[in-house]
């Protein structure tokens, strides 16, 4: 068994701490950057960065399914971290100025994955699925900061 880690980036428009307010915001701006890959999407407990808890399927492959069950934290400014109660996975989202009004966010999450052949093949290619799927969200919030920021 091997640590999985999957990362993704992107610069959006839009001040930092906006941002990372969009992102923090479990209960109205979260739900709608979502791809299709998310499902029985619910928030447990709180809403608004740390001490949430958020519930949500995600669909990785036609095959894979991960239920998710996650805590989030802020342990630092412009940092959430989400750790599944549910498995291994820790994903940390990481919001620093770009220049003018402008982002840099960094989606990465890691995991520790199975053994054998099939910790091949998931090391192999579940960290580009998931840099697909956050690709998409982070297409998402691009478009949502860049309609606030405006």
């Amino acid at each position: 068994m091997g640590q999985v880690e999957a990362t993704t980036e992107r610069i959006v428009t839009g001040k930092p701490e906006d941002v990372f307010d969009a992102l923090a915001d479990y209960r109205e701006t979260r739900p709608r950057l979502l791809p299709q890959q998310f499902s029985e999407y619910e928030v447990r407990e709180g809403g608004d960065g740390e001490g949430t808890v958020v519930h949500w399927k995600l669909q990785a492959t036609s095959k894979r399914v991960r239920d998710c069950l996650l805590e989030v934290s802020e342990p630092s400014d412009g940092q959430l971290v989400e750790k599944d109660r549910n498995s291994s996975m820790v994903t940390t989202w990481t919001v620093t100025p770009s220049g003018e009004g402008k982002s840099r966010v960094v989606v990465t999450s890691t995991w520790t994955g199975a053994s054998g052949i099939g910790g091949f093949f998931e090391r192999t290619f579940a960290p580009k699925g998931l840099a697909r799927i956050y690709d998409e969200l982070l297409a998402k919030l691009a478009a949502e900061t860049a309609q606030t920021a405006q």
